[in-house]
């Protein structure tokens, strides 16, 4: 039998998630906004799915990756939450080692495409603001389709390793993840081996995802703004910038949530370990569950076609 009170640990096939550490007594109460998090998040981007594939005048590029990046959403609080509220409701703390890997691979692969999507999105702006008489022309059908592609395989392929840098594992300090979900480095701690693979292929994965993306979509903003600011009627400006201002908040919340999660579990000893781990929590929930409401509400096509679906349902019950 595996105690997780063991010294050592024989490459364990079951772990412990703790949830919240510090925060048991209050798990009960956590799990209550994380789950009205949970069930905004469901039913705003659902909607906003059904609203742009029913509509045919929303078959735009942007709508695209909105679509994209709604579907990403609902499958990223789907890997976590279900899971977090069992440890919560039902103290079902116990995940064995195939289903944490694989819980630990789609976190980091949704989380990568999630970076993918708002790139992809910042680009279509910056091509509709920047150079919009060649848009039809540059944001092709074929075009969406290999950006889609690479959204999706740019973190699957990157991610992969980690599975197999885990399964060479065989000692263990303990099977208990002080965590409410399965991480790379979470997991990584617990081993009583050398690290030091994991951790810089860790670090090579986030400048690859994160870093570069934050580069890229920072240069973005700064040609539009650019763009913007040369443009001759102030009604054209303030226009510009309304659908860029969506796309920047999301923006800065997702990516200082993942800087600091990412650099906490490194660095950030001196942090209460219930905080860093609340803000990981936050990461993967806020941004799906803020998208819909951020982009439903500022997108005037979407906001108008929702309430038409809604009106039409009242009337239907």
């Amino acid at each position: 039998m595996m105690s997780s009170f063991n010294s050592t640990i024989m490459r364990p096939s079951v772990f412990i998630l703790i949830g919240i550490p510090d925060l048991e007594t209050v798990h009960y109460w956590i799990s209550i906004p994380f789950c009205v998090f949970y069930i905004i998040a469901l039913l705003g981007n659902a909607t906003i799915m059904t609203v742009i594939s029913i509509t045919s005048t929303l078959h735009e590029p942007m709508f695209v990756f909105l679509f994209m990046l709604a579907l990403n959403d609902i499958c990223l609080c789907s890997t976590i939450i279900p899971k977090m509220l069992g440890i919560f409701w039902f103290d079902f703390k116990k995940i064995n080692l195939d289903a944490c890997l694989a819980q630990m691979y789609f976190i980091h692969v949704l989380t990568g495409t999630e970076s993918g999507v708002l790139l992809a999105m910042a680009f279509d702006r910056y091509v509709a603001i920047c150079n919009p008489l060649r848009y039809g022309s540059i944001m092709t059908t074929n075009l969406i389709a290999k950006i889609g592609i690479v959204l999706l395989l740019r973190p699957a392929v990157l991610v992969a390793p980690f599975l197999f840098l885990i399964k060479r594992f065989s000692i263990y300090k303990t099977n208990v993840i002080s965590h409410s979900y399965c991480e790379h480095m979470a997991v990584v701690t617990l081993v009583q081996e050398d690290i030091r693979i994991n951790s810089a292929y860790g670090l090579f994965v986030a400048f690859f995802v994160i870093i570069i993306d934050v580069i890229l979509i920072s240069l973005s903003y700064i040609l539009i703004f650019k763009a913007v600011f040369r443009l001759p009627s102030k009604e054209a400006r303030l226009k510009a910038f309304s659908t860029c201002i969506p796309h920047i908040s999301i923006f800065l919340m997702f990516y200082a949530l993942a800087l600091f999660s990412f650099l906490s579990h490194r660095y950030g000893k001196s942090i209460p370990s219930y905080i860093h781990i609340l803000l990981s929590n936050l990461y993967l929930l806020l941004p799906p569950t803020l998208n819909p409401m951020v982009y439903g509400v500022k997108t005037k096509q979407i906001r108008d076609r929702a309430l038409m679906l809604i009106v039409f349902w009242k009337r239907t019950i």
